[in-house]
């Protein structure tokens, strides 16, 4: 992981390092070499690296050492390389090309079996005294939803619930997130399953959830894809819960995606590089790669859809280079330079205000209704200053637009009322 990489070069401890580098050019490294380091040199090693806590229950362990270990001798290797195989793909654990998953994994066991799994994981990690791993079945039309996740999806995650508060309802979700590829649905079903890099060591609380309780839907964000990634989850999802519907966010044009589609070895110098034409390339790219996806998703259920943030932050870029986003002051904050723009760093978060739109993306697309019918006040934790009733208003009519407008989204409206044909 870059992060590891990036950490031990920004902020090294000469000791640490040391122990770090040792242990990383040793030969095959294991458990019981692991095992021997001490409570206090962990201890002092997750201050270093507190995302090598991929349980995040605030303890470093020796299997997570062991894991952090393993993750930066690849990122070495990888940086060792000539420039020109720089692209190469994450690599995967070989398990992944086996028919079936390891007779241990976690999802093979029985629903009583799981959920006493996750009590033994969860016991003492203060986070797990508040999960909610069931709900009441709720009004007709609203769903119990489960979810993975990674930094992309977490603003929709915390404005979702709050634009169906204004609504009138409340938003059941359970989710397990994490930051990066600790998000991604195939680095949370080796967790929760206890396989691969996760090998003995499961924490299945969204396979405790859908195998003990009834859900409506799951939604997953976009990390290195490939089918088998999902369709695990669709299986075991659709065992317990025959009808749930997917939903799989195709994200934005992050500067990485940039670099990528338009083969630059650097983000472009001014913001002036980004036209309608650029968008559309950029969407054209993102649009063929999901359909692939879904299609492949499809064969295992019809029920597969696309939470459209890339067509809503694409329309928001547009606006912008028209002059139509009141407040707003630029595209990139890496390469414009001011803050209050779409995307704020170089990995490509959104910038201030912009969780909004995402958050009115989640809903239209769930739930097959403008936010622009939402007539009560919503009440956002964060409300920059310079964003107005009339920003927000276009937010609104942006996200409708992109939803029905996308061929993979599930809804359309065409008499335009702001209702989905499909709750018509």
């Amino acid at each position: 992981m870059a992060w590891f990489t990036e950490t031990i070069i920004k902020h090294h401890h000469p000791v640490l390092l040391l122990a770090i580098l040792a242990l990383a050019a040793a030969a095959p490294f294991s458990n019981a070499q692991a095992q021997q380091l001490s409570e206090s040199r962990l201890a002092q090693i997750l201050k270093r690296f507190p995302q090598a806590d991929t349980d995040k229950d605030g303890k470093l362990t020796a299997e997570e050492f062991k894991a952090a270990r393993q993750q930066f001798q690849r990122s070495r290797q990888g940086n060792a390389r000539p420039a020109a195989a720089t692209q190469t793909k994450l690599v995967f654990d070989p398990g992944w090309e086996k028919e079936k998953f390891p007779p241990h994994a976690v999802s093979l066991k029985t629903p009583e079996e799981i959920m006493a799994i996750y009590k033994r994981g969860a016991a003492g990690r203060t986070s797990a005294a508040s999960d909610a791993l069931s709900f009441p079945k709720p009004a007709d039309g609203i769903m119990r939803i489960v979810g993975t996740g990674h930094s992309f999806m977490v603003p929709a995650y915390k404005t979702l619930p709050v634009i169906c508060r204004a609504v009138g309802f409340e938003q059941p979700l359970c989710l397990h997130t994490g930051g990066g590829i600790t998000g991604s649905a195939r680095y949370k079903w080796e967790q929760e399953n206890g396989i691969f890099e996760f090998d003995g060591k499961p924490l299945p609380k969204l396979l405790a959830a859908i195998s003990n309780a009834e859900w409506e839907a799951m939604i997953w964000g976009p990390y290195t894809d490939r089918p088998k990634f999902y369709a695990c989850w669709i299986n075991f999802c659709t065992k317990y819960n025959p009808d749930m519907k997917f939903f799989l966010s195709d994200a934005w044009p992050a500067p990485g995606q940039v670099r990528k589609v338009f083969n630059l070895k650097a983000n472009p110098e001014a913001e002036a590089f980004f036209t309608d034409a650029v968008y559309d390339q950029l969407s054209d790219h993102a649009n063929a790669s999901f359909a692939g996806l879904v299609k492949a998703l499809r064969e295992s259920t019809d029920e597969v859809y696309i939470l459209p943030t890339h067509a809503a932050m694409t329309e928001a870029a547009r606006r912008f280079i028209r002059g139509e986003l009141p407040g707003v002051e630029g595209l990139y904050t890496v390469i414009g330079g001011k803050e209050r723009s779409l995307w704020k760093d170089k990995i490509g978060h959104l910038g201030p205000g912009f969780d909004r739109l995402e958050g009115y993306v989640f809903y239209s697309t769930l739930y097959g209704k403008s936010p622009e019918l939402i007539s009560s006040p919503i009440k956002f934790n964060k409300n920059p200053s310079f964003l107005s009733a009339a920003l927000d208003k276009i937010f609104r009519e942006i996200a409708w637009k992109a939803v029905v407008e996308h061929p993979l989204s599930g809804v359309t409206d065409k008499n335009k009322n702001g209702i989905g044909d499909q709750l018509e």
